[in-house]
């Protein structure tokens, strides 16, 4: 009997139909190509560079380790993967029958005088439904893709985390170079305040150049001040990102110049599809949407579960297991669904509309991505020129400050003049170095715009 009933399950878990809808992914929603892109034969895919390759420089390398280790937004992302792996594993189960062991003894009286005993032993199958129509299989798909969903947002958020913590350590070079700027600019307007006091105490110039000197050490000194908070919530981002205090013992940080640059090649919008964590999530949550479908579907037929046991019962415990002991039963049941109020239709018309959302939140994710690497790509093709022009400028505001600084102490120029050159030699500067945290942190976008910045996922157990 047992194996009669083991073979009926097995045949009709085998032979059950499915109500998921066949999902056919939408075209992407972009062009076929990037605009502003230039071929570059020794360009490297972002997906072949681990965050090593494109980070050599060691103290960069030791803070992203940091935030990988104890970065709370990778670690709850790490948790949820594995609070729907075991949502899964739950989902997987039901399509199985579970078997339990009972044992039990019962004293009852009949009448006044006589109390029987019944001893039982017996192995049960309870309520256990047969997936005639996929509704369990579909369920178990839908779960399963959540699993990966997480899987790939957990990625996601490791690449963020790589690329937030080189753009934060990039904006923590940049202030602390502004600030040396900052003070070598305030150590150079109080010479300027020393000599225009000495040429006042010569009956050169005025007291009007006194005033504006001391004007250009007050604005120094202020914006010396601000440089320094600047280099201190540069760090507070950093220990925000890492989780952790900076370490003690950490390299000596390097120019910005010497940062890498890599021509990371864009290959076509169609790889994003394969490369891009979060449009694989995208991706995964639709095809467990569309999964959904089927298991509402199958809510409208006849649902097939199964009850049975198998065991031993004797007034005698010594006598329990004998042959002419055995008690045996099977109850199959069929539950019907005849009038539910429209509540079956609500949730069908529900699921397909969440599957809608989830096709538009596929083709969105597409487009970001598409943009993203449009703007990196944009940026690697006209930071370079910028910042060779800039450096220009700052060559020549050096030059002209030098010769008025030379033409001031003669006589021939206004301190006025001198003023200005100071000014504009300064913001040339300072411009110079926003233009290089910019170039930086677009070579880091576009890194991770392409799908850089995590190693492939290792699957730990089979669908």
């Amino acid at each position: 009997m047992k194996q009669r009933v083991l073979t009926l399950l097995i045949a009709l878990q085998l032979s059950a139909c499915s109500l998921t809808p066949v999902l056919m992914l939408p075209a992407a929603p972009v062009p076929k190509n990037y605009p502003l892109t230039q071929s570059i034969d020794s360009s490297t895919s972002a997906v072949q560079l681990d965050w090593q390759v494109v980070f050599p420089e060691r103290r960069l390398q030791r803070l992203i380790e940091l935030a990988l280790t104890n970065n709370r937004d990778l670690r709850l992302a790490a948790l949820n993967v594995e609070a729907v792996k075991a949502q899964f594993g739950v989902q997987r189960a039901a399509q199985l029958p579970s078997i339990d062991v009972a044992t039990g003894v019962v004293r009852q009286r009949s009448n006044a005088t006589d109390i029987g005993t019944q001893f039982s032993f017996a192995f049960g199958m309870n309520a256990f439904e047969v997936d005639l129509f996929g509704r369990a299989r579909a369920s178990s798909d839908a779960s399963f893709e959540r699993y990966l969903a997480s899987e790939q947002g957990r990625k996601a958020v490791q690449i963020s985390l790589i690329a937030a913590v080189a753009d934060a350590y990039c904006v923590e070079l940049v202030a602390q170079e502004q600030l040396q700027v900052a003070k070598q600019t305030l150590l150079d307007w109080q010479k300027s305040l020393d000599l225009a006091r000495g040429l006042k105490a010569a009956n050169q110039v005025s007291g009007l150049d006194i005033a504006q000197a001391e004007g250009q050490v007050a604005s120094a000194e202020a914006d010396l001040q601000g440089r320094t908070r600047s280099v201190a919530q540069a760090r507070n981002a950093l220990r925000l990102l890492l989780g952790v205090e900076l370490p003690d013992d950490l390299p000596v940080a390097p120019l910005l110049e010497q940062l890498p640059r890599y021509a990371l090649q864009s290959g076509l919008p169609s790889e994003l599809l394969i490369n891009r964590p979060d449009i694989l999530q995208a991706e995964n949550n639709l095809r467990a949407a569309n999964a959904d479908i089927g298991v509402v579907r199958a809510a409208f037929f006849p649902r097939l579960s199964l009850t049975s046991s198998f065991g031993y019962s004797s007034p005698e415990m010594r006598n329990l297991f004998g042959n002419e002991r055995s008690v045996w039963n099977f109850v199959p049941q069929i539950t019907v669904p005849i009038f539910s109020a429209g509540k079956l239709r609500s949730e069908l018309r529900l699921a397909e509309v969440r599957k809608s959302s989830a096709v538009a939140e596929y083709e969105r994710a597409i487009q970001i991505a598409f943009r993203e690497v449009s703007d990196g790509l944009a940026g690697r093709e006209t930071y370079a020129p910028q910042i060779e022009a800039q450096q220009s400028v700052v060559r020549s505001a050096e030059k002209r400050l030098e010769l008025l600084n030379l033409r001031y102490r003669a006589g021939i120029e206004s301190r006025l003049e001198l003023l200005d050159s100071q000014r504009q030699m300064h913001a040339a500067r300072l411009s110079l170095l926003e233009l290089r945290r910019a170039e930086m942190s677009n070579l880091i976008a576009l890194y991770k715009a392409l799908g850089g910045g995590a190693s492939p996922i290792e699957m730990h157990f089979k669908k």
